[in-house]
């Protein structure tokens, strides 16, 4: 069995997180429940930063905040000295309403509406990833109506994109973010962006990819980007002051996974940058990265109440939750895996294989498949591990079920930091028919 961060189990036989009984918890603030380990957010956000930092190196290290959004979150983040990524401007007021620190905010997205940009520009946030020629215009205009110049990264598209293990190199990459680099797209939005009088071009970003366990994806990204840049300062004499090189660290989810330490990431990354900035004659740009699920995925644990079985004999055995595709539809969505154990009876012996159904009315809400656990009944609680990305962030009311609780654990102390929703909550915004 694998622990994550401050993991491990008491006399009892019972999962602790942050020197907290889970069991414990599940019991005060119920079930389905999130539980995120701090101290493993706060070791991980160290890594990021430390490593730049004992390597000299100028560099942003930013939340992806669309891995899980809150405002204790954002909080933490800011506690961390993190910058932080936003993609709608419900993340915006979020990072707002936690007090984060505004021109640490970078804002990405390929469709930002007009009243977006306007929250951006009028709270004078750090930095606005721009994504496409129309948003290019309007941020131009919105700052020219007030009087305001807006600091900006151009998205670009090197023609790399990475699946976990294997690079795929195109002329011209088929995806909805950014600017093409190879049919010279990303050239004519560095000229127009150059020649705007609100809007001060630092530098590019881009993201190749989710869940990726090796650095020659960054690498080769790097080497484009680069390239891309010395032919910019060329043609036009543009110096980058930023290179965002995005996020996609990968974390481990189960035994298949074999992620590198993030340290190693970053050494490598900075390793190639100042080989290509050399290489280019260049001067050295100041790094910009944006861990997400590594900063907080395998930080985070759900715990469950079993409810129901179903056995059929020689072909599965059903296991049931109060959870499941309301809270983490990652299983439904693109078949992620993961791992679990019973909670209140981690030293028991395994004696079966079960597959762990969620509640929802949907074929398709299962959790994990063929998963080794002791015998288990309606008395226990299942923790699923590595829940802490885009669990709550993608958590929704389908049938109705009300989204759980969200609780932080730290030496002992646990907070609740997002309450559960209650049945009145479901109904709060409908209007009665007329």
């Amino acid at each position: 069995m694998f622990f994550h961060g401050t993991s491990t189990v008491n006399n009892q036989g019972h999962l602790v997180i942050g020197g907290v009984d889970t069991i414990e918890l599940a019991k005060q603030y119920g079930t389905p429940l999130y539980v995120y380990d701090v101290e493993l957010i706060r070791s991980r956000a160290r890594q990021f930063r430390n490593t730049f930092q004992n390597l000299g190196v100028k560099a942003q290290v930013a939340y992806a905040s669309k891995a899980f959004s809150s405002i204790a979150m954002v909080q933490l983040a800011a506690e961390e000295n993190l910058s932080l990524d936003v993609v709608s401007n419900g993340e915006l007021y979020t990072a707002l309403q936690a007090g984060f620190p505004v021109e640490r905010i970078h804002f990405h997205g390929n469709n930002k509406s007009y009243e977006e940009l306007v929250m951006a520009v009028e709270n004078k946030i750090g930095c606005v990833v721009v994504d496409n020629f129309y948003e290019l215009s309007l941020l131009q205009t919105i700052c020219r109506e007030h009087s305001y110049s807006m600091p900006i990264l151009l998205r670009v598209t090197p023609g790399i994109e990475a699946h976990t293990h294997d690079y795929i190199l195109t002329g011209q990459e088929d995806s909805k973010f950014g600017f093409d680099i190879h049919s010279g797209q990303a050239f004519e939005a560095m000229k127009q962006a150059e020649e705007a009088e609100n809007l001060e071009l630092l530098g590019i970003h881009c993201h190749i990819g989710s869940q990726i366990f090796e650095t020659t994806g960054f690498k080769l990204a790097a080497e484009k980007l680069f390239a891309t840049l010395k032919e910019w300062k060329e043609l036009t004499g543009f110096m980058a002051s930023v290179v965002n090189l995005g996020g996609g660290f990968g974390i481990r989810y189960t035994s298949e996974d074999d992620p590198i330490p993030v340290s190693v990431y970053v050494e490598e990354i900075i390793a190639d940058v100042q080989q290509h900035v050399k290489n280019f004659n260049l001067e050295m740009p100041e790094i910009w990265i944006e861990p997400g699920r590594s900063l907080v995925g395998d930080a985070g644990t759900t715990i469950y109440s079993v409810g129901s079985k179903k056995e059929i004999p020689n072909v599965r055995n059903y296991l049931s939750i109060d959870g499941g595709m309301s809270d983490n539809i990652r299983p439904a969505l693109y078949q992620a895996k993961y791992e679990g154990v019973l909670a209140n009876r981690v030293k028991d012996e395994v004696e079966e294989t079960v597959s762990i159904a969620g509640k929802c009315c949907e074929s398709g809400d299962m959790l994990i498949w063929d998963l080794p656990l002791p015998r288990a009944n309606h008395e226990d609680y299942l923790a699923v591990f590595c829940t802490g990305a885009y669990g709550y962030a993608m958590a929704n009311n389908y049938n109705r079920i009300t989204k759980p609780a969200v609780v932080f654990v730290e030496n002992g102390n646990a907070q609740l930091v997002v309450k559960r929703e209650t049945l009145e909550d479901l109904t709060r915004l409908d209007l009665p028919l007329t």
